[in-house]
């Protein structure tokens, strides 16, 4: 049964930093990417970031490039999300996901607040 749980959510000042972390369990964790999403409400989930299973390969959204950071440890099959130079925009709750099943895997998201 594939599980993802992230935490590391909080509020954090205009300018801040978090970092992420999502456990997995499940899935052969090492074959697979992962990603982040973020989700407002009243809005469709968006990509935030995606490393290939390796590490070798990261994407990000436009929105975070430059100021977000996402690696994993395939050791503790663990993806994280570092994220700095925090903006009132990044405010959402934040899911992992990983390409096993039939419409991909998330997690229960945790939520990011940033005050201004």
């Amino acid at each position: 049964q594939v599980q993802l749980v992230e935490s590391g959510g909080g509020l954090v000042q205009f300018g801040g930093s978090l970092r992420l972390s999502c456990a997995a369990s499940g899935f052969p964790f090492s074959s697979l990417s992962m990603s982040w999403y973020r989700q407002v409400p009243g809005k469709e989930r968006e990509f935030v970031a995606r490393i290939s299973n390796n590490g070798g390969s990261t994407t990000y959204a436009d929105s975070v490039k430059g100021r977000f950071t996402i690696s994993r440890d395939n050791s503790k099959n663990t993806v994280y999300l570092q994220m700095n130079s925090l903006k009132s925009e990044d405010t959402g709750v934040y899911y992992c996901n990983c390409p096993w099943g039939k419409d991909g895997s998330w997690g229960q998201g945790t939520q990011v607040t940033v005050s201004s």
